[in-house]
């Protein structure tokens, strides 16, 4: 699913006041490492996640993306070492998950 910048725009406002619970070190993108924030996204749907500096291998844009395609995930915005994923969770109810704006399809004319 592809994000609109409306929605990406609603995503990084609410990505404002989030923690940031994903640090890529100095051992990089390893599976364990995608096990955790794919567990992070089911629950929470939007996460924020940092580079360390003692990691020579990544910045932020191509650690968010490696990270974005083994999730099947959104990145949302890079802020230098700072990145935000978003995919919507399937395990929780409807009513919790985050509501994104609806798109307008342009009428035919």
């Amino acid at each position: 699913m592809e994000l609109t910048s409306k929605q990406r725009a609603q995503l990084r406002g609410l990505a404002n006041s989030l923690e940031t619970i994903l640090q890529i070190g100095k051992d990089g993108i390893g599976e364990n490492l995608i096990k955790q924030a794919d567990d992070a996204l089911e629950a929470r749907e939007l996460i924020k996640g940092r580079v360390l500096e003692n990691n020579l291998d990544y910045d932020a844009r191509t650690a968010a993306a490696e990270l974005a395609k083994a999730t099947r995930s959104e990145v949302v915005q890079v802020i230098g070492t700072k990145f935000v994923l978003y995919r919507e969770s399937h395990s929780k109810p409807k009513e919790k998950r985050i509501q994104l704006v609806k798109t307008k399809k342009k009428s035919e004319k």
